[in-house]
């Protein structure tokens, strides 16, 4: 297949998209002159994969079915062999695995690079939604790291410290004592010794990156596209600005993407005519998704009223967090519908919190409304609403009716 090579000026130049089959193309390559190797190869799922793009104008597919599992194996270990002569000697391999062949990847790694060559076990954790299953909900994939000598590139990321972290014993300086035990070293005056900045904890190899949701301004409609945010950590972790990354699994071009964005140089490599059509069109104009959940984190999403779920303590029900009308939702349903439940505010008058409790719960096709009220009211409940006192309302009535 003839090759189709990609480089407009600015920042896609340095990388080059070819239509072939990678071990193909592969063999073609100068060894030694690749600095980082991505892989998103076939997961042996068993499948074809087809995906539409959000207009539903494309569709997007590749085969996954392998006659054996000694095919599937045959298959990686000649790119593999070839992926390592390719590599320079401070150079190192990313291989994305599913959970059905990370066992196959890890001894076909091994057996290419040596034991020793191991580096981490990386894995991608995110959360999706799920409509129930019988097994543990899968919500993560592994990426082995590789590197093909002792000598390689690595750039340390460092991340902020736990919120249980003692920060301020963390600035002091430390030293072995008599028994080689570690202790803080104190001046002449028993003052602890300052021990300078500290850059935070470095990077752990459990990595909370969302997954690419169905809105995401990247997100192409090809299958098992990943996100631009797991490539350039990757890419930034392993690589200097001017180094080359092949990807000989292109798919999408995310890793090109990543790749140019970052000042590295790149070749992609995909048998599908589409994958490399796709990606030609995403170097010439590439867009990245804003990610809200890594800028905020996930506790900003936490919007529920703590003073508000305190009085449902011992409820079985489930917070809801992003909802101004509805607190919680009963774990039962009744009559095969939601029972949803909101606690007034304080200095919110009784009919606007019925309102908005009304609004959710018909939004959310609620059989029942309960509102839990915690300023006293005279006169009769809310059309549809259900109203319980809060302990507080409950005792303040009964003092007063019995004074």
């Amino acid at each position: 297949m003839a090759a189709v090579t990609t480089g407009e000026p600015g920042e896609a130049s340095g990388c080059s998209v070819h239509r072939d089959d990678c071990l193909s193309h592969l063999k073609t390559m100068t060894s030694g002159v690749v600095d980082l190797a991505y892989l998103d190869p076939p997961f042996a799922t068993g499948r074809t994969h087809r995906l539409h793009t959000r207009d539903r104008t494309t569709a997007y597919e590749f085969e996954d079915v392998w006659e054996t599992p000694e095919a599937y194996a045959s298959f990686l270990r000649e790119r593999l062999v070839e992926i390592r002569r390719v590599l320079a000697d401070s150079g190192c391999v990313f291989f994305h695995c599913g959970r059905g062949s990370g066992h196959v990847a890890r001894c076909l790694l091994d057996e290419v690079f040596g034991p020793g060559r191991f580096r981490s076990e990386i894995i991608w954790h995110y959360r999706r939604w799920s409509s129930g299953s019988s097994g543990l909900l899968p919500a993560h994939q592994t990426i082995h790291y590789y590197t093909k000598t002792d000598s390689y590139v690595f750039n340390p990321i460092w991340d902020a410290y736990s919120p249980a972290t003692n920060v301020d014993q963390l600035l002091q300086r430390r030293r072995r004592d008599a028994f080689d035990k570690s202790v803080y070293e104190r001046d002449e005056q028993g003052r602890p010794v300052p021990g300078g900045a500290k850059r935070g904890v470095p990077m752990s190899d459990v990595w909370d990156l969302p997954h690419l949701n169905p809105k995401a301004r990247e997100r192409t409609g090809y299958p098992t596209q990943k996100p631009l945010v797991l490539l350039e950590r990757i890419i930034a972790l392993a690589s200097r600005p001017g180094d080359l990354v092949l990807d000989p699994f292109c798919g999408s071009g995310t890793t090109l993407i990543a790749a140019a964005a970052l000042g590295r140089r790149a070749i992609g490599v995909d048998v599908s005519e589409q994958a490399v059509a796709l990606t030609r069109k995403r170097l010439e104009n590439p867009v990245r998704s804003r990610s809200r959940l890594l800028e905020r984190g996930r506790e900003a999403y936490r919007k529920a009223d703590p003073a508000s779920l305190a009085l449902l303590a011992g409820l079985d029900c489930v917070p809801v967090q992003r909802n101004a009308g509805i607190d919680a939702i009963l774990e039962e349903s009744h009559d095969g519908r939601p029972v949803v439940v909101r606690v007034q505010r304080p200095g919110e008058p009784l009919a606007e919190a019925a309102a908005k409790l009304r609004r959710a719960g018909a939004a959310h096709q609620a059989s029942r409304l309960f509102l839990v009220v915690r300023e006293p009211a005279e006169g009769p409940a809310p059309e549809g609403v259900e109203l319980i006192e809060s302990p507080a309302v409950a005792i303040a009535r009964r003092i007063k009716a019995d004074s």
